[in-house]
């Protein structure tokens, strides 16, 4: 689903919905408290969030994929295969769809494989019996299965911790308080625009932002269209780009698109002369046959401070005792 407008800020609905997000964020709690975590006998890297929708959790964990193979390292992403039916597999981009692994899970398989399943503790076996030698897990924070021995929590600069209430009256998946408690860091993918910062206490804190790559096509007008969280930041990156964006239209966070939905955006675009743009995350559930009507806007991290973020893992790393 599109995140909801009103999980921004405190209203009347948030305030009414309130009772339910106590019932969920106590179900959370106690799943944290009383699995116990088995462990890999190799590290365990999680990109995760406390909140629903978008924050730059799959970017995020294709960058630090990039500095872990700077470290000589072998990494596989792990995840549950989220809108995808396979399951216990290695992700092979040339004959899966995201039909079968999800979406996200194909796209990161472009970068480095992956190994899905519904447990995510099996999948990092797999992974590992396939020469994995870290694991980077792509969510997953409020996973108790898997040990974790290094935990980002990521967060969307403009969006912070939205109204602050669990879901379904706010965007928390656990309160912030809980979850940094557990966690070994924070990103901040975007400018800080709601003071989040001061409310992490003293964790790392790591800044990027998320760099659109030059598109070919800019004088051409655009239909832009996005099945994720907060659309409306991949709108604004196009308009970064100089596209000039004459429609968009918005899909469900992780749609499953038919042809008839594609081959009736091909036909708007052709009535305005106009290109399609859309994410990488959707580019990757069009069907090979009709990608050529499809143009896609790519994204990656510029830290602020990259340096110091590779130092971070470094030590970390480099303090971790397997068993």
């Amino acid at each position: 689903m599109k995140t909801p407008s009103f999980w921004k800020n405190k209203n009347l609905l948030s305030t009414l919905l309130c009772p339910f997000g106590c019932i969920y964020a106590t179900i959370t709690a106690q799943r944290l408290k009383f699995i116990k975590p088995r462990n890999v006998n190799v590290p365990v890297i999680c990109i995760g969030n406390l909140t629903a929708g978008g924050t730059g959790k799959t970017p995020t964990a294709l960058s630090i994929a990039k500095i872990i193979r700077q470290f000589g390292k072998n990494p596989y992403f792990v995840s549950r295969g989220y809108g995808g039916n396979l399951s216990g597999i290695i992700v092979d981009p040339k004959i899966h769809t995201a039909q079968q692994v999800g979406d996200e899970p194909l796209l990161l398989s472009r970068y480095a494989p992956v190994s899905i399943n519904f447990e995510r503790f099996l999948a990092a076996q797999k992974a590992v019996e396939n020469g994995a030698d870290i694991i980077i897990m792509d969510d997953g924070f409020q996973n108790p299965t898997l040990h974790k021995d290094i935990s980002f929590l990521v967060f969307d600069g403009g969006f912070g911790v939205g109204n602050g209430y669990p879901l379904p009256a706010g965007p928390l998946r656990e309160s912030l308080l809980s979850g940094i408690k557990r966690a070994d860091a924070a990103i901040i993918i975007g400018d800080d625009q709601t003071g989040l910062r001061a409310q992490l206490g003293n964790i790392p804190i790591f800044e990027g932002r998320m760099k659109p790559l030059p598109l070919a096509n800019t004088t051409t007008p655009a239909i832009a269209f996005a099945g994720i969280g907060r659309p409306e930041k991949f709108y604004n990156s196009l308009r970064e780009c100089n596209v000039n964006i004459i429609k968009t239209i918005d899909f469900p966070d992780h749609h499953s698109y038919s042809e008839s939905e594609l081959q009736n955006l091909v036909d708007i675009a052709w009535q305005k002369d106009a290109q399609l743009v859309t994410t990488s995350k959707d580019f990757v559930k069009i069907p090979e046959k009709m990608r050529h009507h499809f143009n896609v806007l790519e994204i990656e991290i510029e830290w602020k401070n990259q340096e110091a973020l590779s130092q971070f893992l470094r030590d970390r790393l480099s303090g971790l005792t397997i068993q």
